[in-house]
């Protein structure tokens, strides 16, 4: 025991510093090891933490000996006692992080759920639309008489076209070959309905990669469609959108380009619109901060680039 104020100086460096350890676990530690799964570092590194902080508080308490009203005297349980007092702030203080990290993961879920389904009737509203149906069954109409094998390549593109965006497009993930597959039917059938208009999806990635990778459905939808809208020359020129999609070191490339036409300038706003805004705010749902999206705008293109973790 201490005499006069000494008492209390011991008292508040105590605390200050198992405050502290318990700050540095909670906003280092588990943050930063225990919730990346880094479980074996994480403890570690926490032991680490208990032994200096510990020491510190001992090297602290022998400055005040002189203090003390009785002969100091190490106790043999001292560093038991330690460990004791310690345990409770490390799981106190790793509970309350868990606790918020699942209110925060729910509340993320909540919200990508209801943007998800926000975008998947927009969707169906705007891809699975009469004025698209009827123009492809008239092209099919008149294909029939002039071209039949072609005809039927093109109701085979669109029906799978319609079985993806019905039944695929409600799962939480899907194939990335899937995927791949939906975009190509996608523009084939837009370049039925166009003169020249050029597509062109390339991929260097083994096929038993994109057939064996997961993503959530329709990520790239809204990014070609707009490519798509805006690749219309006014002027009857060639127009193209060019797609490439890699998969390498656990990251998804993604690289759409579109031509312009350089009297024409497109922003971000008239390029997107709310469609660009929901898919941004599902990437950083879906991803936080570990996916990079840039988009550029040159005279004569327009490009997306967008990386995601798989």
């Amino acid at each position: 025991m201490y005499t006069g104020i000494s008492q209390y100086y011991v008292l508040s460096i105590v605390y200050i510093s198992l405050l502290i350890m318990a700050y540095i676990n909670m906003y280092v530690l588990v943050p930063m090891f225990f919730f990346r799964t880094r479980y074996v570092l994480y403890f570690i590194l926490l032991v680490a933490l208990g032994i200096a902080g510990l020491n510190f508080i001992s090297v602290i308490m022998s400055n005040f000996e002189e203090y003390k009203i009785e002969e100091y005297r190490p106790k043999k349980g001292g560093l038991y006692e330690g460990v004791m007092m310690c345990i409770p702030i490390i799981l106190v203080t790793t509970t309350v992080k868990l606790l918020q990290k699942w209110i925060k993961d729910n509340e993320r879920i909540t919200e990508l759920s209801n943007l998800t389904l926000n975008m998947e009737l927009n969707e169906l509203r705007n891809q699975i639309n009469p004025h698209f149906l009827f123009n492809m069954l008239n092209n099919v109409k008149a294909l029939i008489r002039t071209d039949p094998e072609k005809a039927s390549t093109v109701i085979i593109k669109l029906s799978e076209f319609l079985r993806y965006q019905l039944y695929e497009n409600s799962e939480e993930k899907t194939l990335l070959i899937s995927e791949i597959d939906f975009l190509s039917n996608f523009l084939n059938l837009e370049k039925i309905r166009r003169e020249n208009f050029s597509v062109e999806i390339n991929s260097e990635t083994d096929k038993r990669m994109l057939n064996s990778t997961f993503i959530p459905p329709n990520l790239f939808t809204t990014f070609v469609e707009n490519a798509v809208k805006h690749s219309v020359e006014i002027d009857d020129k060639d127009s193209y959108v060019k797609i490439k999609i890699e998969v390498e070191n656990k990251k998804l490339y993604f690289i759409c380009t579109n031509s312009q036409n350089p009297n024409y300038s497109i922003s971000d706003k008239n390029y997107g619109g709310l469609g660009l805004a929901n898919i941004k705010r599902r990437l950083e749902l879906l991803y936080q901060d570990q996916y990079s999206l840039n988009i550029v705008s040159t005279e004569k293109e327009y490009i997306v680039n967008l990386i995601i973790p798989v």
